[in-house]
């Protein structure tokens, strides 16, 4: 009587034919449709998408410990596996979106930058620099009178900066007199960084200064009076750009010190002199070095017309979206650039009012100029249409000069820049230029494309090459370090004055100078060496910043120096990023984690369903920072993001809100240990930020997701519109060339640029 039960016991021990297994998709359309939709499209229950960055391996572990919902945990690994294979394939990874809605080149407007860039380059073009070797600073002359008389002239010399105290004495000694002197500095500036520039002048005799305009004084206090010793003026400037500047000053036997009337001899009258500027989002500092040469270059058109911010919603500027706003600050701008034209129309076309043959030379300058707008030459019918009728409807050529530049500027042919052609030699050197400085080609990129040496990639890598030497291309380049590192914005980071008594504004500037000297030396420096900007320990430290963070001050400003011995890893532990990634009173591991997460390793991570408020700290007076995360994080809803973000912001809890060096947090010993689940499915652990930092700098996760970031940024077009290929590809040529950045963005560039046939 129990045989059967015996056999079904034996029967339930045999294991299932494959037939029998129920299949990913199966298992998914019978567990997860439901809440996720039948192609993971979303539903009522979660209306996300299913969709994000993680491997196989990864999306396994992550079904395996938070599903099914009602009973987390409960999947089998092999279970887990299988639906992770399925939803990966089927529609999760961005292999299965590409595939189910195959990503294009878009049709793409000038962004904002690439505007401003093309327009100033566009009158620019028609200037001539001067040839000559800058010197870092001013060419400074000094005078022994008030008129800069040249018989009067003692010495000319180079100062690295405008800031001098002269007391009561000349500023050479004996060479000049202490009641009158003048001195006239005279160079350029470059602009680090797009925005309103507040320049400063501090004095207490007359004074003037010109930015960008030779004619008009952007600060004229040259007849004082009353007690003022500081004057401010403001212009906009586009970053990576220099413009010539001016500052005279003349000391009379009176200033404001001589504010009483005496019997006798007057006073002697202290002198002093001080250029100062304000960045964008900075407090007031005497201008450096490093943005000041002694030779004075051309004056630079400048659009002002404010434009309507463009998308960022994919991380990166696109000009995919065409508004009213938009298109009405392109009408605005044109008007602005048709005024500044016709006002230097003598100067732009090389002539002469009255000239003979000023009415001919101003028709060549507009033909020439709405070549250079459209970036080729024009055939006969554009001509006709763009410049010869224009001229033609007025005897006035100020007016038919104004009327080209208005179309010009507004035509399709300027504003958009994707044209869809893959042999066109001028779009090659359009995608080119626009891919390393956000403008259009030169006159030698130009050159070649009309003489058609532009089609092969050994004759673009060579153009390439040189380009990456513009200062456009290290704007750009700084920019997209500046949003690969999330601080683009400039972010606030004020501290708790109680717990960090003088971190204050100019600490806060400093450490952001001390991030960009940083960038910049790794990235310029002879190997471009990608692995240093984890691995390397020292940082740039002024006197300030030394005494802040209780090391030994360097010598002559911003130096590199070792900060905490052998604590810091590269960019990672950075100070700026970590008071940036941190609350005014306390770390903050899941910012620092988010940081890591999506910026470093390029993981796809949604915002939190809710709005986030971290535990504040007296409810839990006895837990460490970390401990608190934890706690806060442990529900079932938050794993599956925190579960990865966590990990990774914990190994930077030895740096407190400030990026100051810590062993202790609230009396416990700071637990700064770590993990993260590859995407091949084994997990690290790290001891520290040391060591997340060589894991991350060896990692072919980050190695792709920094290529893939700087090809957004530099060509502004998905990179999977360029073949399924493209991102394993870039890795490859970035680790061939040992990590080498500036290979990496020509690299990027000239792939953008190439036709399919010449990819190879």
């Amino acid at each position: 009587m129990r045989i059967l039960p015996t056999i079904g016991l034996l029967l339930l021990a045999v294991p299932l034919s494959a037939a029998d297994v129920p299949t990913g998709e199966a298992m998914y359309k019978k567990q997860c449709a439901s809440c996720h939709g039948a192609n993971g499209e979303g539903a009522k229950a979660y209306p996300q998408p299913l969709i994000g960055g993680k491997s196989v391996a990864q999306l396994s572990a992550l079904i395996a410990k938070t599903m099914p919902e009602d009973d987390p945990g409960s999947l089998k690994k092999d279970e887990a596996d299988r639906i992770s294979a399925y939803a990966h394939e089927a529609f999760y990874s961005q292999a299965a979106r590409d595939r189910n809605k195959p990503p294009r080149v878009e049709l793409a407007r000038l962004t904002v930058a690439q505007y401003r860039n093309a327009v100033s380059d566009l009158i620019g073009g028609f200037r001539f620099a001067q040839k000559a070797d800058p010197k870092p600073g001013l060419k400074g002359e000094y005078f022994n009178a008030r008129n800069f008389n040249i018989k009067m002239r003692v010495e000319e010399r180079v100062d690295p900066q405008v800031k001098f105290d002269f007391g009561t004495n000349g500023p050479i000694g004996d060479k000049t007199e202490p009641g009158q002197f003048s001195i006239r500095w005279e160079g350029s500036v470059t602009a680090p960084e797009t925005g309103d520039y507040e320049f400063v002048v501090r004095t207490e005799h007359a004074s003037r200064l010109w930015v960008n305009d030779n004619v008009k004084p952007l600060i004229d206090a040259w007849v004082k009076s009353g007690a003022d010793t500081e004057f401010k003026g403001s212009t906009f400037l586009i970053a990576g750009r220099t413009y010539p500047i001016r500052l005279e000053f003349s000391k009379a036997k009176q200033g404001v010190d001589d504010s009483k009337k005496q019997k006798g001899p007057p006073p002697a009258v202290k002198a002093s002199m001080q250029l100062a500027w304000k960045l964008p989002h900075r407090p007031t500092e005497t201008i450096p070095t490093r943005f000041l040469t002694s030779v004075k270059t051309p004056e630079s058109f400048v659009p002002n017309t404010p434009f309507p911010p463009d998308d960022r919603s994919l991380g990166w500027e696109r000009g995919t979206t065409v508004s009213k706003a938009w298109d009405q600050a392109t009408t605005d701008a044109a008007l602005e650039t048709a005024g500044y034209v016709v006002a230097k129309l003598n100067e732009l076309a090389g002539t002469k009012d009255g000239a003979p043959d000023r009415d001919a030379k101003i028709r060549d300058f507009a033909k020439r100029f709405v070549e250079k707008a459209f970036r080729r030459p024009l055939n006969d019918a554009q001509k006709q249409l763009f410049v010869d009728r224009q001229f033609d409807a007025t005897k006035d050529p100020d007016q038919a000069m104004k009327r080209v530049v208005l179309l010009a500027l507004k035509s399709p042919r300027f504003l958009y820049r994707e044209t869809n052609s893959d042999t066109d030699q001028f779009d090659i050197a359009c995608h080119l230029s626009f891919a390393l400085w956000d403008s259009p080609p030169d006159a030698e990129l130009t050159k070649a494309a009309i003489e058609g040496k532009l089609g092969t990639r050994d004759q673009l890598m060579k153009q390439a090459e040189r380009m990456m030497n513009d200062p456009r291309a290290k704007a750009k380049i700084h920019e997209f370090f500046m949003t690969w590192l999330k601080v683009d914005q400039a972010p606030d980071i004020a501290k708790d004055s109680k717990r960090y008594p003088g971190f204050d504004p100019a600490i806060a500037a400093d450490l952001r100078t001390s991030l960009e000297l940083f960038i910049d030396d790794v990235f310029w420096s002879p190997t471009s060496d990608f692995r240093q900007m984890f691995l390397a320990d020292q940082v740039y430290l002024n006197e300030r910043l030394a005494k802040f963070y209780g090391v030994t001050a360097p010598a002559g400003g911003f130096q590199k120096a070792k900060l905490d011995s052998d604590k810091r890893a590269g960019v990672l532990t950075h100070p700026y990023l970590l008071a940036t990634f941190a609350y005014t009173g306390t770390t903050s591991p899941i910012h620092r984690g988010v940081f890591i997460a999506r910026g470093v390793l390029g993981l796809a991570m949604r915002p939190p369903p809710d709005a986030f408020t971290p535990l504040a700290e007296n409810l839990h007076p006895q837990l460490t920072t970390r401990e608190r995360v934890a706690l806060q994080t442990k529900p079932a809803a938050c794993i599956s993001c925190h579960g990865v973000i966590n990990p990774l912001g914990f190994t930077l809890e030895s740096f407190d809100a400030v990026g100051r060096y810590r062993d202790k947090d609230n009396g416990k010993a700071v637990d700064s240990t770590g993990s993260y689940l590859t995407r091949e499915g084994n997990t690290v652990a790290f001891g520290g930020s040391k060591e997340l930092a060589k894991f991350l700098a060896d990692s072919e996760e980050v190695q792709a997701a920094f290529a893939e970031q700087m090809f957004h940024h530099l060509v502004k077009q998905p990179l999977r519109a360029y073949g399924p290929t493209t991102q394993a590809d870039l890795r490859k040529a970035f680790a061939a060339g040992n990590f080498n950045m500036r290979k990496l963005a020509a690299e990027i560039a000239v792939r953008a640029a190439l036709p399919p046939v010449a990819k190879k």
